[in-house]
């Protein structure tokens, strides 16, 4: 940018010492210098250019870093911190803003570098005009101001409505079936599309707040121009100045359009940036869920050294190493919650044998303690890769969690087996399928402790009592907690905990809480009353069961 300012000097110089005198050898000189500096502003352009995309493509990479970092430290309280609109329209749309802000860094530093240096070679020319770039300049910014605040206001509210509405989208796509089902498709779509007009109407109101700066822009860099050279050329009417320097007052005044364009874009793009980086720190300002202080790398407690119980105090459920453990309720919800607190993922005063589940250390919860969510995310790739998870499992070890799942049929039915490509969310495969291909990723990671939710609620009674029959076999001597209201899941548990607004109200086997809890056996019987879907794969959530949830 400094360098954009020697043309004019030594044209001016090339006028007054060569070409008006008629000495031809100092002309020569001068030119060859002129020369000489326009290949070097064409070599820094150059890396001017290259730098600046790198930085502005650091700075990107490096942000969406830190928000992937903390999308993963949030882990599952992250669903209900934030939305996946509000994720998506940060990871690419405020990264990528606060990306190109950066560029005030480079030619925005440069351009206030320019516009001193301009003014101190005015000064030597004259101090008239000195004074006119040095108060003009910054006029020119002042001016623009109250757009930059105004497109702040716009600009945030745009990114709202903008998260919101991506949010809407995703929920949409992912509960089509459901929606379709229900024949809510239309209606949903009609929000979707509402939202999406009021959407371009607040992109038209940013659209003409940034048309009027971007006018600016462009108009008030030569209107300055023409401003400066109106008073130069009067200055050299009246032989105050040279021909060389009223060439290179114009020279200047053309060169200094550059810094006042980047003032202006430079003020667009950090207001702009200053929204998108208030977004990005809200989101990084988020805290998990408070679970104790042994955190992943802390100094914490080790884990008990051999099966231990597992112990939840806010509920009453005490889960015996070793042994099948089914907890039942008519509120799906709280039997959830019950495994939320033994898995560490909400603080609780829950126990691992003799010490607070808080204070080991997480990475060791994780490690020995699994909790099979039935919503668990299912990744793209091949049916090999999902259910794999971390690390490779041999054909004897996949072979035997797809029996101990009944989900044979689901490799024998794709067309390249375990290696045939799985859509992100198993969308390509049914509600049963699914499910079962969860339970067979959480069969192969083979945990100390498995923690089920609703591992068979989406398949048809004879897939389930198979499911139930096998996972205890799959399971023996291991410890695992399953939440089911399924008869057929019942009866193969070692101890039934029958809930009640969350808390333990009865627990034994399955037949002695048929015979002695009325509530236990209503609960049951209401179970059974449901009806299969269809044969082979009943796709979604019994009816009852939807409704207790």
């Amino acid at each position: 940018m400094v360098c954009l300012t020697l043309p004019p000097y030594l044209l001016s110089r090339a006028i007054d010492d060569g070409l008006q005198p008629g000495r031809w050898p100092a002309l020569a000189g001068w030119v060859a210098a002129l020369l000489g500096v326009g290949v070097l502003n064409a070599w820094l352009a150059v890396m001017r250019h290259r730098t600046m995309t790198r930085v502005r493509l650091d700075a990107a990479f490096r942000s969406v870093r830190a928000v992937v970092s903390q999308a993963t430290r949030l882990g599952g309280a992250l669903p209900r911190r934030a939305t996946a609109g509000e994720v998506v329209t940060i990871g690419f749309g405020d990264v990528g803003v606060i990306a190109n802000t950066l560029t005030i860094t480079g030619p925005g530093v440069g351009a206030v570098l320019a516009f001193l240096v301009v003014a101190a070679l005015l000064l030597a020319v004259s101090p008239l005009l000195a004074a006119v770039v040095l108060l003009g300049v910054p006029l020119l910014a002042v001016l623009v101001g109250p757009l930059l605040g105004r497109l702040q206001g716009a600009e945030a509210t745009y990114r709202e409505r903008q998260g919101g509405l991506a949010d809407r989208f995703a929920d949409m796509v992912g509960g089509l079936r459901v929606l379709n089902g229900i024949g809510g498709k239309e209606v949903y779509a009609e929000r979707y599309r509402r939202g999406s007009q009021e959407l371009r109407a607040e992109g038209y109101r940013v659209g003409a707040v940034t048309s009027w700066i971007q006018a600016l822009g462009v108009g008030l860099p030569t209107l300055f121009l023409a401003a400066v050279t109106w008073l130069a050329a009067r200055m050299a009417a009246e032989g105050t100045i040279t021909v060389g320097e009223l060439v290179a007052v114009y020279g200047y005044a053309a060169v200094l359009a550059v810094p006042v364009e980047f003032f202006i874009e430079g003020g667009y793009d950090l207001s702009r940036g200053l929204v998108a980086a208030r977004r990005v720190i809200r989101f990084l300002d988020l805290e998990p869920d408070s679970t104790g202080s042994g955190t992943a790398g802390e100094a914490a407690a080790d884990g008990p050294g051999s099966p231990a119980t597992l112990r939840d105090p806010a509920s009453g459920v005490e889960v015996a190493p070793g042994r099948l453990t089914v907890l039942a309720g008519a509120r799906p919800s709280e039997s959830a919650a019950v495994v939320e607190r033994l898995g560490r993922f909400t603080g609780s005063a829950a126990t691992w044998g003799a010490i607070r589940l808080d204070e080991i250390d997480l990475t060791q919860v994780r490690r020995r303690i699994l909790v099979a969510d039935n919503e668990a995310d299912l990744f793209a790739g091949p049916l090999r890769e999902v259910i794999g998870g971390a690390r490779d499992r041999d054909e004897e070890s996949i072979g035997r969690a797809l029996y101990a799942a009944v989900a044979q049929d689901i490799v024998r039915g794709l067309p390249d087996g375990l290696d045939s490509p799985v859509d992100a969310q198993g969308r390509n495969l049914s509600g049963g399928q699914r499910q079962r291909v969860r339970l067979v990723r959480a069969l192969l990671a083979d945990p100390e402790v498995l923690l089920a939710v609703e591992p068979t609620s989406a398949v048809d009674s004879h897939t389930e009592a198979a499911m139930a029959t096998r996972l205890r076999a799959a399971r023996a001597g291991r410890t695992t907690v399953v939440t089911s209201t399924s008869p057929l899941v019942l009866d193969r548990a070692d101890t039934v905990y029958y809930l009640v607004d969350g808390r333990v109200a009865a627990v034994g086997s399955h037949r002695e809480l048929l015979d002695l809890e009325p509530g236990y056996r209503r609960l049951v019987s209401r179970g059974t009353d449901d009806t299969p879907a269809d044969e082979g794969d009943r796709g979604t959530v019994p009816p009852t069961r939807e409704a207790a949830r």
